[in-house]
């Protein structure tokens, strides 16, 4: 398969396999951000489409466990690291690019420590989507449906978390320049929804 084609054999397996769906939408702004990120230094962009799009695999309904007492020690990263090699082959991916697009998917969680720059551009990238509308949306979209996200004050304890911690993670320089913008939405945000809870547990 030529590039075209296997990039769009990838984006056709996510799209059939993010569930639930609006899960789908995460890849293709993850990648767009990253590119961005590069701020016009060079980078592998086989490598970094690759492990964009195929990182959060074992979070998707279908692939990680269905018992919710085994979620809290599912290990979503290795899940994905250990299929992701068979799906790239199965698409017609590079065969030597597969073992960076696996190290990238290895080290894309904010404790994770890129050892390339494509890693690097999708772990800040994938810290950037936990701040701002983007991060508040995805985060309270949770509530319900997800074991950790009972009621709307996990939610924010979570954000709140996000805020505190995740700024200081970021290694490059235009991602700090960008998470301004998205810190002063967040931070509106959480200061509005504490005022009009009023104290009370949501």
């Amino acid at each position: 398969m030529n590039e075209s084609t296997y990039r769009q054999a990838i984006a056709d397996y996510i799209r059939g396999n993010a569930n639930p769906p609006d899960k789908f939408s995460h890849q293709a702004r993850l990648y767009q951000l990253a590119k961005l990120l590069a701020d016009g230094q060079p980078f592998d962009d086989d490598v970094l489409y690759a492990a964009v799009w195929l990182h959060d695999l074992g979070v998707f309904i279908g692939h990680r466990p269905e018992d919710p007492a085994k979620l809290p020690g599912w290990d979503h990263v290795g899940y994905a690291m250990e299929r992701t090699p068979g799906l790239l082959r199965q698409v017609g991916f590079p065969e030597d690019k597969i073992p960076a697009v696996v190290e990238a998917i290895r080290t894309h969680l904010p404790s994770g420590k890129p050892t390339s720059f494509e890693g690097t551009l999708m772990r800040d990238a994938d810290i950037l989507e936990q701040l701002g509308a983007v991060g508040i949306l995805r985060t309270v979209s949770k509530v319900g449906r997800d074991t950790r996200f009972v009621r709307f004050s996990d939610a924010l304890r979570v954000l709140e978390r996000n805020f505190d911690e995740l700024p200081a993670q970021l290694q490059l320089g235009y991602a700090r320049h960008l998470a301004e913008r998205r810190l002063i939405i967040l931070k509106a945000f959480l200061e509005s929804a504490r005022a009009e809870a009023g104290g009370v547990e949501w």
